[in-house]
């Protein structure tokens, strides 16, 4: 059984730092949208300045589980503490539902009431202000999610990218308002922004839930089969029983790779660590991998590729795709 343990791709302090600038920022924008609603009393307005507190309280919570998930393993969390992060964006999401039904119950009330908009010039300009500073944040955080794989940064990221989605749709209905003067216009949109808001969160959620399961990762699969498939070596017969988890950023998979059956412990070993040594150079964020090393059996001759070999006892038969129908199965690979 060999682990390995690739360190790049953590949470440095750049990615918490950019984290709270955004944070900062974030409180700047609250700050605008409740003017604007102070000025306009817009409940569609409202609603994107409500949304603006739970960007605030969620980055706020981020930051600490970005610093939690990049403390080092320890006794009690043998597979470190990124785990915190789903929690992140299932508080986020959480917190954005809740968010949709009080603006949802507002715009109702405000619709019965035939509440009155005024200022709708301040409205709009503040609005499209806020809105083209959300999206610029929330590219730089999905960014540098990505490149580091943490799910907090790249939902928090996604939640100010659909917060600036909603401002231009709300920008659109405002400036309907303000040359119609059809004031019950604006519950409407806020049912609507409610509605998204709330699908919003949903989403968050149920990812949230996904990972602290560990349910099933099928774009990482994908992406794996497309690194051992790039990368195969004759010398693998094939590669089955293959897991992963996520821990955060950082991912721990194991599988079993069959190799010859007549090679010594040292020369198995050798190629297990090239193994390794492609994944930790195909993944740029923490991995950590347990990999078990079979020997063939006589029906796998007729899917090996190695030709030289002398201790066949069957002939090559064919090249055996590596699906992931295939490598997630805890079985040999046989030919079709």
């Amino acid at each position: 059984m060999e682990q390995i343990q690739s360190d790049t791709g953590t949470h440095s302090t750049k990615h918490i730092t950019l984290l709270k600038r955004v944070v900062l920022a974030g409180v700047l924008i609250m700050a605008a949208k409740f003017l604007a609603y102070y000025l306009t009393h817009s409940n569609a307005i409202f609603s994107d300045a409500l949304e603006s507190i739970i960007n605030v309280i969620a980055g706020a919570f981020a930051i600490f589980s970005l610093y939690y998930a990049n403390q080092p393993k320890d006794e009690n969390h043998p597979y470190g503490h990124g785990k915190i992060e789903f929690f992140s964006a299932g508080f986020e999401g959480a917190m954005i539902f809740v968010a949709g039904i009080s603006i949802l119950i507002k715009a109702f009330v405000s619709l019965v009431q035939h509440t009155q908009v005024h200022n709708m010039d301040y409205g709009i300009i503040l609005t499209a202000a806020t809105g083209v500073i959300n999206f610029v944040m929330g590219k730089m955080l999905i960014n540098a999610g990505e490149k580091i794989r943490s799910m907090t940064l790249v939902a928090d990221g996604k939640h100010l990218l659909s917060d600036t989605y909603s401002s231009i749709g709300l920008l659109g209905g405002l400036v309907l308002i303000y040359l119609t003067g059809i004031n019950w216009l604006d519950s409407v949109l806020a049912i609507v922004f409610a509605l998204v808001i709330m699908f919003t969160g949903y989403k968050l959620l149920r990812k949230s839930m996904a990972g602290l399961m560990d349910e099933t990762d099928t774009e990482t699969l994908k992406e794996i089969e497309g690194i051992i498939n790039q990368k195969r070596q004759n010398e693998w017969i094939d590669i089955h029983n293959l897991r992963i988890l996520k821990y955060g950023s950082a991912y721990h998979i194991d599988c079993h790779i069959t190799l010859p059956w007549f090679w010594d412990l040292d020369r198995a070993h050798q190629e297990v660590r090239h193994f390794e040594d492609i994944f930790r150079d195909e993944f740029p964020n923490k991995v950590e991998l347990f990999v078990h090393a079979d020997p063939c059996l006589p029906h796998s001759c007729k899917i090996c590729l190695l030709s030289s070999c002398d201790k066949r006892k069957h002939d090559f038969a064919g090249r055996v795709d590596w699906t992931l129908e295939r490598i997630l199965k805890n079985e040999k690979h046989m030919a079709d």
